[in-house]
Order: C-alpha cells, then sequence, then structure tokens
C-alpha cells in the first residue's frame, strides 16, 4: 500500500481551561503555531481535515469541520472529522488521527505509525504509547472502516457522540501499541499548561 495514500483528522478545538481558555492549537512554539507544526508534518497526504474553529487560519486545500453539537468533546469531533475525510474521499483506508496541540510531531513518527498498521491485518490500528504505557490515541493511524464502525457503535448505544470518551471509543478498537524509538522528544507530547509549552519552546529550540 502506498505509504502516502493516507487521510489526516486533527482535532483543534476545545477550550484550553488551563490556558486562559485560549484555543490551543494556535498557540505559537518556536515561532509557528501548534496547529501549523502538525499540518506541516502531514504535507502530501491528503484529504486533510481540521476540526475546530473559524478563528484558527488554515492553508489553501485543508479542508474544516466543527463536531456537532459543538462542544460536544473529542469523540464528536473526531465524528465530524471522519465523515468530511470520506465523503470528499469515498475511497480512502487509513487515516491519521491527531491533535492540533502536538508541536513535536513529525512525518517520521506518522510513517511509523502507518508502517505498523500496514504490518497485520490484525488491528485496527496503531497509537503510541508513553513511558507509563498510556496511550496516546490522538497520535495514531486507524483503518477508516473500524474507526467509523467503532463511531456507529458507540453512537447507537448512547443515542449520540456528545459527551462520549475517547477511551470508550478506542475500546472497540483493535490497537496495536507503539513505542517511540526515534531521536527527540515524544511525538505525542501535547500542551495543556504553560509549563508544557516551555518545555516544548526548549525541545524545538534544540533541534533547530
Amino acid at each position: 500500500m502506498d505509504e502516502r495514500a493516507c487521510g489526516v483528522v486533527v482535532l483543534a478545538g476545545g477550550r484550553g481551561s488551563r490556558l486562559g481558555g485560549v484555543v490551543k492549537p494556535g498557540l505559537a512554539v518556536g515561532g509557528r503555531t501548534m496547529l501549523d507544526r502538525v499540518l506541516d508534518a502531514t504535507a502530501g497526504r491528503s484529504p486533510r481535515v481540521v476540526v475546530g474553529p473559524d478563528a484558527i487560519p488554515l492553508p489553501e486545500g485543508v479542508l474544516r469541520t466543527v463536531e456537532s453539537p459543538p462542544g460536544g468533546g473529542p469523540v464528536a469531533g473526531v465524528g465530524a472529522g471522519l465523515a468530511t475525510l470520506t465523503r470528499t474521499a469515498p475511497g480512502v483506508e487509513l487515516v491519521a488521527l491527531l491533535a492540533g496541540d502536538l508541536p513535536l510531531i513529525s512525518a517520521a513518527a506518522i510513517a511509523d505509525l502507518l508502517a505498523a498498521t500496514n504490518v497485520t491485518s490484525d488491528v485496527d490500528g496503531a497509537c503510541f504509547v508513553d513511558a507509563d504505557g498510556r496511550r496516546q490515541m490522538l497520535c495514531g493511524v486507524w483503518r477508516v472502516p473500524a474507526l467509523a464502525g467503532a463511531l456507529a457503535g458507540l453512537a447507537a448505544e448512547r443515542g449520540d457522540l456528545a459527551g462520549a470518551s475517547m477511551r470508550a471509543l478506542f475500546a472497540r478498537l483493535r490497537v496495536l501499541e507503539r513505542t517511540w524509538t526515534g531521536s527527540g522528544a515524544p511525538p505525542w507530547f501535547d500542551c495543556d499548561t504553560e509549563e508544557d509549552l516551555r518545555q516544548a519552546e526548549t525541545w524545538v529550540s534544540r533541534k533547530s
């Protein structure tokens, strides 16, 4: 399978309550917004869908949608993003599902997840796990039919996806857990606090 034949859904909503209520992906790290850094890492993949408000500018060719209802949470965002992805590219088989506040994500990290998913048909996708064994569910690559089926099953069980937990969604999937063995900082590192932003700045400055 062509390793570039993978769409992208980026969750860029959320209120950033620990950062003063700002839209986190719009914050800069190393002079570039975190969302720009995520989009840089996915350049060349298509289609790319950002789930987030109009206040966040997007490059030409990147699609935008919002979760239903607005503020309905990350699983509702996954549902909205995947619906836009499959409507735009009905034959897409794989999707990189990423948070919008991953300033250290890289094309190499996504390629690692994609290769792991393609190795066997016995899994529905792959995501990184941190040093404590926690799944980084918004830093993964998933088979589109499996993810769509998990979303449909969860919606049928609950009535809708608003307020559903990511853990409940991914409990319906066969997950291959990947440990990052590349050089540098972990690609799943997200920024929830000012301290996280400072740490990310330090790592980015070391790379430049």
